[in-house]
């Protein structure tokens, strides 16, 4: 049985230290660290099939982008915080003489003027080299981890990955694709949204957008709001308010065979309640489809319960109780906004797709037999 978490702090337990009955061939492992506003977050799988197995994985909240939107720099207090995370992903890649990985950090270390300053510190402390990504590349690597949940019946796909600095979304067309094609297209985007499609039709990038607003940034940005409701009401405006220029809005187009992944702690954590889980179980998160009044009726919930009440559920987790009202705010505007009445949930996001990336690259998965 897996170790218990907290709701929404990980997609996979955390720091399992317990070494398996047989060591896997270090040659064979790969890593995936993703260094979020947030969160501090590394798998170490191997290659299976046209899959992977998780061989050891870490979650920590660091709240690294703590202080960064008034500061515009990185806490010394928040920089302590990740760099004791790090050494522990280092202890864990040490362990399992991981050779082949890529480490990334996003939108705190993207925003602040100290960022670079971090990543070179990261370095010389813990020997790891993080590299800072582009939202685009953020968004491509959400969008390919999440290839497994999209249906063959898909015609236009929305994937949205809610993190705690910037919200990603990115639209694609798979309509002139195969259907049993249309799961393998996505992960062909591996090499770049202008990916070579081979034989069959590509999978269109029709528009892809990085909100600077995510569920610790959103929080941080109405704080002064005593108010619970009216405080989560001006958070899902404002941040609809940012997506006005992002083209699916005035076209029919994606109104035909819509299917909406969302990725993140906040749409597990909401799966989860929804689910009554007593125990966090990723069997019966991930792939979970909602409907629209399913998600409201979670949220009405969150905003009965209160702060006090949200702070003592242990659904929610104390990990994620302190940001569960923004990134939900984010949520219900998502829902509100596109041509679906349901959301795909996905218990995966950046860490899978750089592992998928990587491992792909390498040609050591096979073909998904979708």
């Amino acid at each position: 049985m897996a170790p218990k978490r907290p709701f929404g702090a990980g997609a996979y337990p955390k720091a399992v230290d317990t070494p398996a009955p047989q060591s896997p061939d270090p040659a064979t492992l790969y890593a995936a660290l993703d260094l979020g506003t947030n969160s501090c977050r590394m798998l170490i799988a191997q290659p299976k099939g046209s899959q992977f197995h998780v061989v050891d994985s870490f979650s920590k909240s660091v709240q690294l982008g703590q202080g960064l939107e008034s500061t515009g720099k990185l806490s010394r207090a928040s920089m302590n915080r990740t760099i004791a995370a790090m050494r522990i992903c280092k202890q864990k890649l040490e362990r399992h003489n991981v050779t082949h990985m890529r480490l990334v950090a996003t939108e705190a270390c993207r925003r602040a003027r100290n960022g670079a300053n971090f990543v070179a510190q990261v370095r010389r402390e813990t020997g790891l080299k993080l590299e800072i990504i582009k939202p685009e590349e953020e968004a491509r690597l959400a969008v390919i981890s999440c290839a497994p949940l999209v249906s063959t019946k898909t015609e236009q796909l929305l994937v949205v990955d809610i993190g705690g600095g910037s919200t990603e979304l990115v639209w694609i067309d798979i309509s002139h694709v195969p259907a049993r094609e249309r799961p393998r297209a996505i992960m062909r985007l591996h090499a770049g949204f202008t990916a070579d499609p081979g034989p069959f039709a590509a999978a269109k990038v029709v528009d892809w957008i990085s909100v600077p607003l995510g569920v610790a940034t959103l929080r941080d940005q109405f704080a002064d709001v005593e108010d619970d409701a009216a405080r989560f009401a001006l958070m899902s405006w404002f941040f609809e308010e940012n997506l006005a220029n992002f083209s699916p809005y005035g076209s029919e187009q994606a109104r035909e065979n819509f299917q909406i992944i969302g990725t993140s702690g906040t749409v597990t954590t909401v799966a989860a309640s929804h689910l009554g889980l007593k125990r966090y179980d990723r069997t019966k998160v991930d792939g979970l489809r909602m409907t629209t009044d399913q998600i409201d009726t979670v949220i009405r919930n969150y905003l009965t319960l209160g702060p006090l009440g949200r702070r003592s559920d242990p659904r929610i987790g104390r990990d994620r109780q302190a940001l569960i009202m923004s990134g939900a705010a984010i949520l219900q505007a998502l829902m509100r906004l596109w041509p679906t009445d349901r959301l795909s949930v996905a218990d995966r996001g950046l860490r899978e797709g750089l592992l998928y990336a990587q491992m792909s690259a390498d040609g050591v998965l096979e073909d998904a037999p979708y």
